[in-house]
C-alpha cells in the first residue's frame, strides 16, 4: 500500500505509482458487480447482452422498430458500468484550463437553466433523465420544479436515490419520451440533455415536446450529431458511427442538419443552435474524460488504461464465475464505442453536444389553445 512518509524524490514517485495501482484495483473490484442484475438474473445476461447484439446487426430499420427494447435493455445492462465512472450525470462536456470533471459537467447543466432562465414555480419536464443527476443540479441551482420522463426503471429507482436532498422538487414518469402520457401544453419548459439520440424518429420526438410545452416555452439540449465532415462513403467514418451506436444503445445517429430541420419541421422557433464541441475557449475537449490521465477513482475507470485492464480481469471473473457470462462481452463493446468516440472527436466527424434553444411560439393576442 501507499506509504506517505516518503523521503526522496524517487520514494515519491514510487508510492505515486502504487497509489495509482491500488486505486485502480479498487476500481477494477468495484465493477465486477456490473452489469446490474434488477431485470436479469445472472444466467440471463449473456442472452440479453448476445440479444442487444443481434439488434445493431440487423437493418437499420429494424433497430428503429425495435429501439424500446434496444435502449431499455442497453441501460438496463450499463448503467452501473456508466454510473461508476461517471457518477449520476450521464454527459460530456468540454473542459476549461483547471476546472475539474465534475464542475464542467455541473457547467454544461447550469447553460440549460441560465439560458432557459429557469426559476422557481416553473416546471421543467426532463426528456430522457438518466439516473437523475443533472436535474438534481439544476433543482439545487434554480428552484425549478423537474418531471424526468425515462423507460428503464433501473434507471428510475436509481434517479429516486439520487434526487433525495431534492427529491419535493423532482418526479418520474415510466414511458416513452415519444408518448408521454399527460395532457398538453402542460410544462414551462423541456430539456433533453444526450438523451435525444436514442430516438428512432427526430421529427415525431420533437413533436412530443412540443405538444406538452405551453405555448412560448423554451426547449433546451445536447444533441449526440455527425458533423459536417462526416463522409458516408469513408469507411473509417462510417465504422466510427457504428461502434459508437453499438456501444451507446443508438438506433441511429443524425446529422448536425438533419437535427435542426426537425425542429423546424415541428414549428418551433429556432432561438440559438451552435456545436459547443467546437468552443475555442476551453482547454480541453470532451473526449478526454474517455482518456483521463488522472489519479481520481473515476478518471481511471475512464480510461483506455483502466477499461482495457477491466476487460481482461473480467475474462478472469466470467472464468470462476465471480462476474455474470457475458460481461465482458459487453464491457469489450463499450470499450470499443469509447474508442470511437474519441476517435469521432479527434478527426471532427461527431460531437455529442450540438447546442439547441428553441421556442414554441406563443399564440396570437386573445387567442386560447382550445381555439
Amino acid at each position: 500500500m501507499w506509504e506517505s512518509d516518503a523521503s526522496s524524490p524517487k520514494d515519491v514517485v514510487r508510492n505515486l505509482n502504487q497509489l495509482k495501482k491500488d486505486i485502480v484495483f479498487a476500481s477494477l473490484i468495484s465493477q465486477m458487480k456490473s452489469p446490474s442484475t434488477e431485470k436479469y438474473t445472472p444466467s440471463e445476461i449473456k442472452g440479453a447482452v448476445d440479444d442487444y447484439l443481434n439488434i445493431h446487426a440487423g437493418s437499420a430499420n429494424q433497430r428503429q422498430d425495435r429501439y424500446l427494447s434496444l435502449v431499455d435493455s442497453y441501460y438496463t445492462l450499463v448503467t452501473d458500468f456508466f454510473e461508476f465512472g461517471w457518477g449520476p450525470s450521464f454527459h460530456f462536456a468540454p473542459r476549461r484550463q483547471g476546472e475539474s470533471f465534475k464542475d464542467s459537467m455541473l457547467r454544461q447543466e447550469y447553460v440549460l437553466a441560465d439560458r432557459m432562465s429557469l426559476c422557481p414555480g416553473m416546471t421543467i419536464v426532463d426528456i430522457g433523465c438518466g439516473v437523475g443527476g443533472p436535474m438534481a443540479n439544476l433543482a439545487r441551482y434554480c428552484g425549478a420544479t423537474f418531471v424526468g420522463v425515462n423507460n428503464n426503471v433501473y434507471q428510475i429507482k436509481r434517479a429516486a436515490s439520487n434526487v433525495k436532498d431534492v427529491q419535493s422538487l423532482c418526479s418520474f414518469l415510466e414511458c416513452d419520451f415519444m408518448d408521454i402520457p399527460v395532457d398538453a401544453e402542460i410544462y414551462d419548459g423541456a430539456i433533453a440533455i444526450e438523451s435525444m439520440a436514442h430516438a428512432p424518429n427526430k421529427a415525431r420526438a420533437f413533436r412530443e415536446v412540443w405538444r406538452v410545452l405551453k405555448p412560448g416555452s423554451l426547449f433546451a439540449g445536447y444533441e449526440w450529431c455527425l458533423t459536417d465532415v462526416y463522409d458516408p462513403q469513408n469507411t473509417r467514418h462510417v465504422q466510427i458511427k457504428k461502434n459508437i451506436e453499438i456501444g451507446s444503445g443508438l438506433p441511429n445517429i443524425a446529422k448536425i442538419s438533419e437535427v435542426r430541420s426537425a425542429l423546424c419541421e415541428v414549428g418551433f422557433d429556432i432561438v440559438e443552435c451552435r456545436d459547443f464541441s467546437v468552443d475555442a475557449d476551453l482547454g480541453e475537449p470532451w473526449y478526454n474524460a474517455l482518456h483521463s490521465r488522472g489519479f481520481e477513482l473515476q478518471g481511471i475507470a475512464r480510461s483506455p488504461f483502466g477499461r482495457a485492464v477491466t476487460n481482461v480481469m473480467l475474462r478472469f471473473g466470467e472464468a470462476v464465475r465471480l462476474v455474470p457470462s457475458g460481461t465482458r462481452q459487453l464491457s469489450t463493446a463499450l470499450n470499443e464505442g469509447a474508442d470511437a468516440l474519441v476517435e469521432g472527436g479527434e478527426i471532427g466527424v461527431f460531437t455529442p453536444m450540438y447546442f439547441f434553444l428553441v421556442r414554441k411560439p406563443s399564440l396570437p393576442d386573445g387567442e386560447t389553445s382550445a381555439s
